[in-house]
C-alpha cells in the first residue's frame, strides 16, 4: 500500500505505444486485460496449475516480471507469486472500484495492466500477486 500511496521507483526503460500498435500485437483477451484493465476468469487458464522453473515476462513489452520459484497455489483462479522479479518490475496504484479497496499491479516499463497484490500470501513476503495468465508469458 506504501508505494500505491507515495510512489513506484523508475524502471530501467519505458515502452510505449499506440492503441492501434497494441490492439495489433495483442489477441483481444490480451488487449482486453492488459490495456482496459480487464479480468479473466478465475480458473480460465492452465497457467495456474503450472509450477516447472522458469520466468514469466509481461505479454505486452517481454519485461521479465516473475521467478517461478515465487510461484505458489493460491486456489485463487489466477496464478499467485509471492514478489516480483526485481523492485523496479512492478508499479503500484490504489484502486477502490468495486467497493473495494486493493493494490492494482501494473508493469512498470508499459503500464500493461497485470492484476492485483494483496496481504495475504504466504512467507517471506505474505504477499500474494494476483495476476492475469493472459497478461503473462514464459519467457525462459
Amino acid at each position: 500500500m506504501a508505494r500505491a500511496a507515495n510512489g513506484n521507483p523508475e524502471p530501467e526503460q519505458r515502452v510505449s505505444k499506440s492503441d492501434a500498435e497494441w490492439r495489433e500485437q495483442l489477441s483481444d483477451e490480451q488487449y482486453r486485460v492488459t490495456r482496459q484493465a480487464g479480468t479473466e476468469r478465475a480458473f480460465s487458464s492452465e497457467m495456474c496449475s503450472l509450477f516447472e522453473p522458469g520466468i514469466y515476462a509481461c505479454v505486452c513489452c517481454g519485461t521479465e516480471l516473475f521467478d517461478a520459484s515465487h510461484k505458489f497455489e493460491s486456489h485463487s483462479g489466477w496464478p499467485s507469486f509471492t514478489q516480483p522479479l526485481q523492485d523496479n518490475a512492478i508499479a503500484y496504484h490504489a484502486d477502490n472500484s468495486h467497493g473495494m479497496q486493493r493494490v492494482e499491479t501494473t508493469c512498470n516499463v508499459c503500464d500493461a495492466h497485470l492484476g492485483h497484490v494483496f496481504p495475504d500470501g504466504p512467507p517471506p513476503t505474505g504477499l500474494r500477486f494476483c495476476m492475469n495468465a493472459a497478461a503473462l508469458q514464459k519467457a525462459r
